[in-house]
Parts: structure tokens; C-alpha cells; sequence
């Protein structure tokens, strides 16, 4: 078994004054060839976004794109023809393949929208670019992890152009859950978003990234109310 810890206060940090974004892993102008990703798993960032602002039109390719609301309402639009808003309780993806361009705006002039944004690397190039999106409210359940994404196109959640499962938990204090690993070669990365868990005797705080890998199975332990995200990805 192998892991690697992220504290919350070693990511890499940028204030635009309209976006304050934290970076798991090398971002723009934030660069640590010690962190350039985690198998699969080439973006974690944790973004907070001022009233009526956003990211203008911008292009992407041969990327899986994830965004996880926590906060707000964030209005998407592509050149695909979507137009559309994400909120907490909902997930969205995007392949970009051949090509895709599109914004991210807070559609709220008076309240932050926060979200992670999440970019994996596709295990096939060049497809037709897509967007999805669904609605997590009707899955969600309290002290056992619910899966929002998978490669399968039937599976519960989005499905992406990668072998790779994402869980949500949502735990309360003395919850516990032991997660197996899906895919032989596969490890998984988890992000605390609130409060203290333990995983295999390792303490994490909010905001905290955790990998393991080398492992069939990991004991997760809420030792505090804790929501936390389980990305089980390939390790490349």
C-alpha cells in the first residue's frame, strides 16, 4: 500500500479578486512537479467565484471536465448549444475530444458560487464532444457513500471516457464504511470538503487530499459530521 497527503494549507492558491481559487495539483501559475496529478486525476480545484462574475469563453480538448457545486448557482453555456445552471445537489461533465468551448458564470450578482472543478485524463482521444448533467438530490443518502460518476453510460450519475468512480459521503460523527477499490490498477483520492475523518489511521481535515493506491481496500471513519468526495481513478 502507498499514500500521499495534501494538507489543505500546501495547495496551490490564486485571488483574482473575482475567483479565489485552491489548487490540489499544478494549475496555471501555480507549479509543483511533485504534484502534477494523481494517476488520472489531473485537476483538483476549489474555486469561489464573486457575484455575476465567471470564466469567459475558452476553449478545452481531450479532457473529462467535472464540476461539483457547493455553493450557489453557476450558469454554463458552450458552443455545443447548452445552456444551463448547476447548484449543490447536482453534478456536471463535459468531454471536450475534438474541441469545446464555453463559460462558467455566477448567475447570482449577490451571493458566491463555490464549486470544484475536476479534469481527468480520457482514456480514448479525439470523440465527439458531449455534455451531461443530473440532479444528485434523488440518490443522496446520509452515512453511506452514493456514487455520482462511472465509466458505464447506464450507471448511476455521469459517465466519463475513463475508468473511474466517484462517491459522495455524507457522515455523521461514528459512521464508518470500508471502500473497495473498483478496478485493478485503480487507485483513490479523497478530498475532505467537511469536517475529520480518519482513513487508515490517517487523520484528515476539511479540505484535506488523501491518496492510496497499491491496496484492494480502505477503512474510512467519520470522526467528526464529515462530507467528503472518493475519486477512484486509474493510476496510470
Amino acid at each position: 500500500m502507498k499514500t500521499i497527503i495534501h494538507r489543505a494549507n500546501t495547495r496551490g492558491h490564486a485571488n483574482h479578486g473575482w475567483l479565489n481559487s485552491f489548487h490540489s495539483f499544478s494549475f496555471a501559475n501555480y507549479y509543483d512537479p511533485k504534484r502534477m496529478n494523481f494517476g488520472a486525476l489531473r485537476v483538483l480545484n476549489d474555486d469561489t467565484v464573486a457575484g455575476g462574475k465567471g470564466f469567459g469563453t475558452h476553449p478545452h480538448r481531450n479532457m473529462e471536465i467535472i464540476s461539483i457545486p457547493l455553493q450557489g448557482d453557476l450558469q454554463h453555456m458552450d458552443d455545443m448549444g447548452n445552456s444551463t445552471v448547476i447548484k449543490e445537489g447536482d453534478v456536471q461533465v463535459m468531454s471536450a475530444g475534438t474541441g469545446v468551448s464555453h463559460s462558467e458564470y455566477n448567475k447570482n450578482s449577490d451571493s458566491e458560487v463555490k464549486f470544484l472543478q475536476i479534469w481527468l485524463f480520457p482514456n480514448i482521444q479525439e470523440v465527439t464532444p458531449r455534455y451531461d448533467q443530473v440532479t444528485l438530490t434523488p440518490i443522496a443518502v446520509k452515512n453511506e457513500l452514493y456514487q455520482i460518476l462511472s465509466p458505464n453510460k447506464d450507471d448511476q450519475g455521469v459517465w466519463v471516457h475513463q475508468n473511474a468512480w466517484f462517491h459522495l459521503g455524507n457522515f455523521d460523527q461514528g459512521s464508518y464504511e470500508t471502500y473497495t477499490i473498483k478496478k485493478k490498477g485503480n487507485g483513490a483520492y479523497i478530498f475532505v470538503l467537511e469536517g475529520n475523518l480518519i482513513i487508515n489511521e490517517q487523520k484528515l481535515d476539511t479540505r484535506d487530499g488523501f491518496g492510496i493506491w497499491e491496496t484492494n481496500s480502505f477503512n474510512i471513519d467519520a470522526i467528526s459530521d464529515t462530507k467528503f468526495l472518493v475519486m477512484d481513478v486509474p493510476m496510470l
